[in-house]
C-alpha cells in the first residue's frame, strides 16, 4: 500500500535527480544545459511545495488542529529554499559558475535537512492521523504533482 511517505519520498528522490543533471551540466562547464536542469528542478520543487501547501498540510492541519507545528516549520523552509533556488537560477542566468556553485552547495544542504525532516517525521505524521483521507489526499498530491 503506499503512503504519504513513500510516495512524497519518491518525489523528493525525482527532484534530486534533477538536480544532479544541473550539477553534471556545470561540472561539465556547459552552463546552458545547466540552466536548462536547473530549471526542470525549479519547477518540479516548486510543484512537490505547492502541493504540499496546498493539499498536504491543510489536510493534516484541519485533522490534528495543529497549525503552528511542523507544518508551519516547513512552510517557512520552503520560503527560504524558494529564494536559494531564485538566487541559483540567476547565477546561471548570468553564466557565473562560482556563484551557482556556491548557491547551490548551500541549496543541497538546506534541501537534505528539510527533506529529512518532511520523510522522517512529517510524513509518518500524515500517514498515521490521515488514514481515512489517504486514498484522497494521494490522488490529489499525483495529480497535483503531474500537472507540473
Amino acid at each position: 500500500m503506499t503512503t504519504i511517505r513513500s510516495f512524497m519520498t519518491e518525489d523528493h528522490r525525482r527532484c534530486d535527480d534533477l538536480f544532479a543533471e544541473a550539477e553534471q551540466a556545470v561540472s561539465k562547464g556547459n552552463l546552458e544545459l545547466a540552466l536548462v536542469a536547473f530549471g526542470h528542478f525549479r519547477s518540479a520543487m516548486l510543484a512537490h511545495f505547492d502541493s504540499e501547501e496546498k493539499t498536504l498540510f491543510p489536510t493534516f492541519e484541519a485533522k490534528t488542529g495543529m497549525r503552528m507545528g511542523p507544518t508551519q516549520v516547513m512552510r517557512m523552509e520552503h520560503e527560504q529554499l524558494r529564494g536559494l533556488m531564485d538566487d541559483a537560477i540567476n547565477a546561471l542566468k548570468a553564466a557565473d559558475a562560482d556563484e551557482y556553485l556556491g548557491q547551490a552547495d548551500t541549496l543541497v544542504i538546506m534541501m537534505q535537512q528539510h527533506n529529512m525532516k518532511e520523510e522522517n517525521m512529517l510524513y509518518p505524521m500524515c500517514d498515521q492521523h490521515l488514514t481515512a483521507e489517504l486514498p484522497a489526499v494521494l490522488e490529489r498530491l499525483e495529480t497535483e504533482l503531474c500537472e507540473q
